[in-house]
């Protein structure tokens, strides 16, 4: 059985992959309330959640992340309190960004749908040309004309 070192350090390697096979749109995708969404990342990263906040290195290499992403203006700027704490600002774009994407989506596959009933009726008025053919080349033996 692993140890838990092991198992942390497979588990930033797994991170480190994860982050690098994502573009600027898949972080996108992925904000929730002004951060990239935990849930997500330990889900495709294939390890618990809570390895997200017990693997320091894990954890430097998402904060660092995030910096950059907000550098680059794929993440919100978080807001200051009064008392100089940091809070993250209520963002409900990706609830608009979703529902654009999934009309897009919609609008595809209704068009995809469309093209396959018209190939499929002019699939079905060829089988019944040559089902007639074949019923005359069976009883006579020839291909009429």
């Amino acid at each position: 059985m692993a140890s838990g070192r092991q198992i942390a350090d497979e588990n930033f390697r797994s991170f480190q992959t994860w982050l690098a096979s994502k573009a600027d749109s898949d972080f996108r995708q992925m904000v929730s309330r002004g951060v990239l969404s935990r849930k997500e990342i330990a889900k495709e990263c294939g390890f618990a959640k809570s390895a997200l906040d017990q693997n320091p290195r894990i954890k430097a290499a998402l904060r660092a992340t995030e910096d950059g992403l907000r550098e680059r203006g794929i993440l919100p700027a978080p807001l200051e309190r009064g008392g100089g704490e940091l809070e993250m600002p209520l963002v409900r774009e990706t609830g608009m960004q979703r529902a654009v994407l999934e009309s897009e989506r919609l609008k595809r596959l209704e068009q995809d749908n469309a093209s396959l009933r018209a190939e499929n009726a002019e699939l079905k008025r060829q089988l019944v040309r040559y089902a007639a053919l074949q019923d005359a080349l069976s009883l006579t033996g020839r291909i009429p004309r």
